[in-house]
């Protein structure tokens, strides 16, 4: 078996992200950005579709890890019996070509080392053409070139080169690994040393601007390290992770690509950030949707690519087994095309959240809601696939139709708050008329909860949302009660399950592990209702899923004591951050208040 996905760290440059082991391998890699085909994929397989592995010669695992303060310049570090030797990863924030950094550092003795590159570009199908040229190496496949730049020895060895040298204490020996379209000349030589002084630059300035000052604040920092992390640069896009097709059950079939931009993380982001300081990312998120969006309300998507793109066509990739033979390998999301109701609402709550941060004024993003609300009017009432993105049949899902209600409830705090223009009393009799439906089709007065779908007996996770949308107050007893329904049904060894998936309510086989964005908004709702202390154990235990430098995937499986699914997962962290804020008092338990229907 090969590594757990917690024994991953990452390293990334605002474009892109590798996954490192503790074993010394980055094992997943994309370049030059987050959604391309990737150069190192035994994350996915095994060695054969790519790796890069430094490591003393016959060790295993490290010793121990951590990152640099608060950046993502990664140590790594074995004692041996020859001594103890230290590996720095790092990735510079772009400014030209993707490279890679890995320094190997003498920390005592005399260590024997071994380096193995193995690139396999298009998911690890593709052997590039590898040429030396004194001290550096070349590898060249079709658009693709990379560059090696080493004083280390090279030699090949079964399509694979190697390196085996010896680092004594105090010795440093680079490597630097950096990428280019390959009808371009060899690219400019990078000085290690100085890329890794300006990296942890960048980010001790970057992380220089929280304002956050509540309980947790390693957790919540290393959680906004990794959001900045999974930013696209160029667009604001923030992916939902670095990886794809990381399974939701081992063996599973539940493998998905997660690295584009969901729409339904729009507004948690938002608070996210918002909320500990970085006003320049929430803007760019922000202005990252107005263009993600613009057009036709009716063609709005649940997700698009990092820079907005709309077509995201899903095939598998047969030539993977997948993890621990997790089959298939997807890459792409069909669900790009599904009709999930919330998604219209989610904007329209995203937009209000950035309205009221006054962040700048973007003169079109009014008319844009205007056009979202004329569109969510009329087809409110419609069936969906929910924000789960199932893919049996569409149903009436709760979720969906509260956050129509709360794209509406926006628009009417838009006129009367901030004076826009609007039909705001035809607005205001719509909002009473989906809130009056919901609590009479969407409630289950004998259980005395909210259901997952209309006339159904089952719960869904998103139900703890109801009053974080101001719906309903806090103190309602039909929120107290679903709090408590779904403690009762839905909670596994003191984690949240999204929902139960028996009967084939998602149309796929299986099952999956407990989901952590699910779990932090328990942790949200118990102390919303008074229950501090099970809320502030619920949040502990959350935090002690993360792994020994402070990420979380998608899911958890309290039996196994794994983690599943994609990693790092910006949902993840973005619900850790919020909870966070919320037990410490430094955010209110929800959106304004519901007014009267």
């Amino acid at each position: 078996m090969g590594l757990r996905i917690e024994d991953y760290a990452t390293v990334g440059d605002l474009h892109t992200m590798a996954l490192v082991g503790r074993d010394g391998a980055i094992d997943w890699l994309c370049l030059p950005r987050f959604d391309s085909p990737a150069c190192f994929a035994a994350l996915l397989g095994n060695d054969d579709a790519g790796t890069w592995r430094i490591a003393p010669a016959g060790a295993g695992m490290c010793s121990r890890r951590r990152y640099r303060g608060d950046s993502l310049v990664l140590e790594t570090e074995w004692d041996t019996p020859d001594g103890t030797v230290r590996l720095i990863d790092l990735m510079p924030v772009r400014d030209r070509e993707a490279d890679v950094v890995r320094i190997v550092e003498g920390v005592s003795g005399r260590v024997p080392m071994r380096m193995e590159l193995r690139l396999r570009f298009d998911y690890g199908h593709v052997v590039p053409w590898v040429k030396r040229h004194g001290h550096e190496l070349s590898a060249i496949a079709g658009p693709d070139a990379v560059w090696l730049d080493t004083p280390a020895p090279l030699e090949g060895r079964n399509l694979t080169t190697v390196s085996e040298f010896e680092v004594s204490a105090g010795q440093r020996v680079p490597f630097v690994l950096t990428h280019h379209p390959s009808h371009q000349p060899a690219p400019a030589r990078r000085d290690p040393e100085r890329v890794l002084a300006e990296t942890e630059a960048f980010w001790a300035d970057w992380i220089g601007r929280l304002t956050y000052d509540g309980d947790w604040a390693d957790a919540v920092r290393r959680s906004l390290v990794v959001l900045k992390g999974l930013t696209y640069a160029p667009t604001g896009g923030i992916v939902a992770a670095a990886t794809t097709s990381l399974p939701e059950q081992l063996g599973g079939r539940r493998n998905w690509d997660y690295r584009f931009c969901w729409l339904r993380d729009a507004t948690f982001t938002l608070q996210a950030l918002l909320g500990t300081g970085f006003v320049k990312e929430a803007g760019a998120w922000r202005d990252w949707l107005l263009r993600a969006v613009a057009g036709d309300p009716a063609d709005l998507q649940i997700m698009y690519g990092i820079d907005g793109t709309r077509r995201l066509p899903e095939y598998e990739l047969d030539w993977l087994p997948g993890y621990e033979r997790s089959a298939p390998v997807r890459i792409g999301n069909a669900a790009a095309r599904q009709v999930q109701l919330d998604v219209w609402g989610e904007v329209l709550d995203g937009l209000h959240v950035a309205r009221e941060a006054h962040l700048d004024h973007v003169t079109e993003a009014w008319e844009l809601q205007k056009a979202i609300l004329d569109y969510l009017e009329g087809h409110w009432r419609d069936q969906d696939h929910s924000l789960w993105e199932v893919r049996g049949p569409t149903r009436d899902f709760v979720h969906s139709k509260v956050m129509a209600w709360a794209g509406l409830d926006r628009a009417v705090q838009a006129v009367e708050r901030w004076g826009l223009d609007g039909p705001v009393a035809r607005w205001r009799a719509l909002r009473s008329e989906i809130h009056a439906e919901v609590c009479d089709r969407g409630y289950d007065a004998d259980r005395r909860t909210f259901t997952q779908s209309y006339g159904s007996r089952g719960l869904d996770a998103a139900l703890l949302l109801i009053p974080q949308t101001g719906f309903l107050p806090w103190d309602d007893d039909r929120v107290v009660g679903t709090v408590d329904a779904v403690r009762r049904e839905l909670v596994q060894d003191g984690f949240v399950l999204r929902y139960r998936p028996e009967g084939g309510v998602d149309g796929l086989p299986g099952d999956e592990g407990t989901f952590l964005a699910c779990s932090f908004w328990l942790a949200d709702a118990l102390h919303a209702t008074g229950r501090g202390a099970a809320a502030v154990a619920l949040f502990e235990r959350l935090l002690s899923v993360r792994n020994d430098v402070g990420l979380l995937a998608e899911e958890y499986d309290p039996y196994l004591r794994r983690q599943l699914g994609n990693f790092p997962q910006a949902f993840s962290h973005v619900g850790l951050v919020n909870t966070a804020r919320h037990l410490s008092g430094t955010r209110p338990a929800s959106s304004p208040a519901c007014p009267a229907p």
